[in-house]
């Protein structure tokens, strides 16, 4: 049963994520002729440039990377992604959307905003709208030197630098623009506010503050056992994950305790079991 309501609730997602894409490409980029970056920007340019649909182009320019997360990720991944891209398709072919604004920056900012969210509720629901990222996830698999994000960057500079050929400077930077909206709403969907960071405490005085941050943050908190690399002397590392917005107070404990400790915080990519919720105390 958990897995029905489970599947429904991932369903409803990719969705909502479909109609929010279409939103942001009928009623929003495409009567300003911008585009966004990864595959959905080379289909919405070569639709500008060539006068083909968009939804065939965004169906068949995804169709290999589909065909590449069926082989290296999973067959259910694959077919739940290439719906999702057949159900935009369908939504950009069928739906009527209104032109919401002509005005570039709004267009820019409201079309990157959701196209993201499209993606990223699409994420969230176990599908891709684009296929980008499975692309730059397998070339950095394949090579110690790019990173997923290095990849999508030298992927998009193409794009952009095509955009700004065929379609003006200025369509170009606005284009950038939408990239970037629509990059940091995949990121909040995907994260939220619950985005985990990783901060590591070194100190003279560690129970005292292991012991306040499980007592006032109620967080899970790891001693390692270390050695200063000039002194030579052993000491306790504390290690915990909160979200982003308990850094401040976790900081604000440490410094409470001890002005002089160690404090280095880090973004965690994911974070999930052990003791990541809050605990309860006892």
């Amino acid at each position: 049963m958990n897995r029905i309501v489970r599947e429904s609730v991932n369903t409803v997602l990719i969705i909502l994520g479909i109609l929010s894409a279409g939103m942001g490409l009928k009623g929003f980029l495409l009567s300003s002729r911008f585009i966004d970056g990864g595959v959905t920007g080379i289909s919405m340019l070569l639709a500008d440039v060539l006068g083909f649909p968009l939804g065939i182009l965004i169906l068949l320019i995804n169709l290999p990377f589909i065909a590449l997360g069926y082989r290296h990720i999973g067959r259910k991944f694959a077919i739940k992604s290439a719906l999702a891209i057949a159900g935009l398709a369908l939504c950009l072919a069928l739906v009527t959307y209104p032109d919401v604004t002509p005005d570039k920056l709004l267009t820019a900012v409201f079309g990157g905003f959701f196209i993201g969210a499209g993606i990223g509720l699409a994420i969230r629901g176990g599908a891709v709208l684009d296929g980008t990222e499975i692309a730059a996830l397998l070339v950095s698999k394949s090579s110690h030197l790019l990173r997923v994000g290095d990849v999508i960057l030298i992927l998009n500079i193409f794009i952009f630098s095509a955009a700004a050929f065929f379609l003006g400077i200025e369509s170009a930077l606005y284009s950038i623009l939408t990239y970037f909206a629509a990059s940091k709403t995949i990121d909040f969907l995907i994260h939220g506010l619950e985005e985990y960071t990783a901060i590591i405490i070194i100190s003279d005085q560690s129970e005292v503050i292991r012991q306040d941050i499980i007592r006032e943050l109620r967080r899970g908190v790891t001693v390692y056992k270390g050695r200063g690399g000039l002194s030579g002397a052993e000491q306790d590392i504390l290690y915990c994950v909160v979200t982003r917005l308990e850094i401040g107070k976790v900081k604000s404990v440490v410094k409470e305790i001890d002005a002089a400790a160690f404090i280095v915080s880090h973004p965690l990519a994911d974070a999930e079991g052990g003791v990541i919720t809050k605990v309860p105390l006892h």
